[in-house]
């Protein structure tokens, strides 16, 4: 390891302002007022605007933040001379919207590919930083169902294409490793908003109008609740700093139910007790949407439930999780 086990672990997040990225600080945050926990030095790194107040309110205020282009390798710099090398690095950045990927493949591969970090981390000499990667279910082809691990990879649109370039990238290049194929990730909103839409907030603002919906009934996935993917994130990071052992692992990471969108709005309707006949089943292909989408990636979680010992929730528990009262649920 890096540093003496009796030292505090260093966790550096690339993109702790998205998604994913603020509900895994908000969580490591609260594990370092846990005394039973191990306790981290934690920086993000934010790209374009100042990370947001509500962020920085959740979360330790010694938390240090850094602006990251993932393109350069110049912005790491600051990183090395302030935190220096980080015991754990997770990467949630990514240019991950595939209608966006799919109109400039060049961005797409150079922000999603982590070139430049892998560049960094090769700096110190030593392959002593664990590299949490998230992939994205997106890399099958989508023509059966329960993908594993090692099925062929064979994307069929730019989003997958460059998750499939960097997972290459990264077992070629840096010896310590977790990829993480993550399916739809749903949940409570984030301390500080994000822009995107949330699935199923916005099926539960739709039907709470009552207003009809179309929905696939034929593109399925398996989605996962945002907390599970940190819990995830957690027991990799706590296996590393308690051995020290390298990893070289990719997972699935999924819910158990294979959904379409249409049984997703369904049970946020039964949830909701919303009338279930607002619900409109389309079929995919009628749908342009700019970008071909793989019509079933539903992905088999074995390795993943007997690697880390840990079963994500069914997806009507995390719905109801999701919409419940946010002073009902401890973060």
């Amino acid at each position: 390891m890096s540093s003496n086990s009796n030292n505090k672990k260093r966790v550096l997040i690339i993109g702790g302002t998205g998604y994913l990225g603020q509900h895994l600080l908000q969580q490591l945050s609260n594990n370092n007022n846990t005394p039973i926990q191990q306790p981290f030095i934690l920086a993000f790194t934010h790209h374009s605007t100042l990370p947001p107040q509500p962020l920085l309110e959740a979360i330790h205020s010694d938390c240090l933040t850094f602006p990251l282009d993932l393109q350069n390798v110049d912005g790491f710099h600051a990183i090395s001379s302030t935190f220096g090398q980080p015991d754990v690095v997770v990467n949630c950045a990514a240019l991950s919207a595939p209608s966006a990927c799919e109109i400039d493949p060049a961005t797409a591969m150079s922000v999603n590919v982590p070139s430049a970090l892998v560049k960094w981390l090769l700096s110190f000499g030593n392959h002593n930083t664990l590299l949490i990667h998230l992939s994205t279910d997106h890399v099958y082809e989508g023509v059966k169902s329960f993908y594993k691990e090692e099925d062929e990879t064979a994307p069929v649109n730019v989003y997958g294409k460059s998750k499939v370039k960097s997972e290459h990238f990264i077992s070629a290049n840096w010896s310590n490793f977790a990829i993480l194929r993550s399916s739809i990730i749903y949940g409570p909103q984030t301390a500080a908003p994000v822009h995107k839409s949330l699935p199923v907030q916005w099926i539960d603002s739709l039907l709470a109008k009552g207003n009809e919906i179309d929905l696939f009934h034929d593109e399925f996935r398996c989605p996962v609740f945002i907390k599970d993917v940190v819990t995830i994130i957690q027991t990799i990071t706590s296996r590393w700093i308690a051995d020290g052992t390298h990893m070289q692992v990719i997972l699935n990471v999924g819910g158990p139910d294979r959904l379409s969108r249409l049984q997703m709005a369904e049970t946020v309707a039964a949830v909701r007790g919303y009338e279930p006949s607002l619900l409109k089943p389309v079929s995919a292909s009628t749908i342009n949407r700019g970008v071909k989408s793989p019509a079933d990636i539903s992905m088999d979680i074995k390795k993943l439930t007997q690697t880390l010992g840990f079963s994500p929730m069914r997806f009507e528990e995390g719905v109801k999780l999701t919409l419940a009262d946010p002073t009902d649920i401890t973060s």
